[in-house]
């Protein structure tokens, strides 16, 4: 990819974005916390392209931003405790996981196949303004290479993206600086997740929604199936249900061309059909370890140890 532009924001920077976004490209924005790096949350070929761009070692679930409480509710269920905050801190850096609806349209991918969604209403006029302009929900972690220091300023994220993305919004530095504060009601009280600029008090400890699935920012607890999972296999023993990749077909693949953003975006998905199968065990074909390779096998990996 050529040098990433920067547009300052306005009517050309937000219809620029609006075009790149819609062709399943992320492009940077700020938000009151940090920048962040925004997609279309309901494509998963989208979603995949986000942690290309960051290097993201695994894929961890995303937060999926929309425009207000009623969009949120379109996504993920509220109860009165997820509703009240929402209405007292919304919009603003307060993230609320939910339980995904039976129908939401968000890719799994940003979900990292779990059932439970991590959701936000930005207070920032930029990524607002795209939220209204593209009609779609976006998930936006920072807009920086995984692992390095979140960037507040146009130069922080230029100096590990610059030429791995097409464009970035620029509008100042953000106003808040820091990742949102994560909060849960799972589990019949207010449980923090995640430390932030919100203040709000937990009533639940962590110890007591344990079974809870992960959130960013969180310790990991990895998506795996209910079946033995083997990977590496280029072909099916008996009772497996097969995975492939490339030139192995298997029962379903992740990419019959091996292409890794196409596995990236199909692998929660492939994986469900997998455990829903009649078949005892899966196994899983190679996947080079190169590029998305390595966030694929990473949870691949983590999958069989646990399953």
């Amino acid at each position: 990819m050529s040098k990433t532009r920067v547009l300052t924001y306005g009517p050309e920077a937000i219809a620029e974005a609006v075009a790149l976004i819609r062709a399943g490209r992320p492009v940077a924005v700020p938000t009151e916390t940090v920048y962040g790096l925004a997609a279309d949350a309901t494509n998963g070929e989208a979603v995949a392209r986000i942690y290309e761009a960051k290097g993201r070692p695994s894929f961890n679930p995303l937060i999926v931003h929309v425009l207000d409480l009623a969009a949120a509710e379109q996504f993920g269920v509220f109860d009165e405790r997820a509703r009240a905050l929402a209405s007292e801190y919304w919009p603003g850096p307060l993230t609320l996981v939910v339980p995904r609806r039976a129908n939401c349209r968000v890719a799994s991918l940003a979900t990292a196949g779990l059932e439970t969604i991590a959701i936000r209403v930005p207070a920032h006029r930029a990524m607002r303004a795209l939220l209204e302009a593209t009609g779609v929900p976006l998930a936006a972690p920072s807009a920086n290479a995984s692992g390095r220091i979140s960037p507040t300023r146009v130069e922080h994220v230029l100096a590990t993206l610059d030429g791995r993305i097409a464009m970035i919004i620029s509008d100042g530095a953000c106003a808040v600086g820091i990742e949102s504060t994560i909060v849960t009601t799972a589990g019949g009280g207010v449980c923090v997740l995640r430390s932030g600029p919100v203040l709000v008090t937990s009533s639940i400890d962590k110890t007591d929604v344990e079974a809870l699935p992960m959130a960013p920012g969180q310790a990991a607890r990895h998506y795996a199936p209910t079946k033995p999972l083997r990977i590496g296999a280029v072909a099916a023993r008996q009772d497996e249900w097969h995975v492939g990749f490339g030139a192995v077909a298997g029962n379903a693949s992740l990419s019959p061309t091996g292409d890794l953003v196409e596995a990236a975006a199909c692998l929660f998905g492939v994986m469900h059909d997998a455990d829903q199968s009649a078949q005892n065990r899966i196994a899983v074909a190679p996947v080079p370890h190169i590029g998305l390779g390595i966030a694929i096998n990473d949870r691949l990996v983590r999958a069989a140890a646990i399953s």
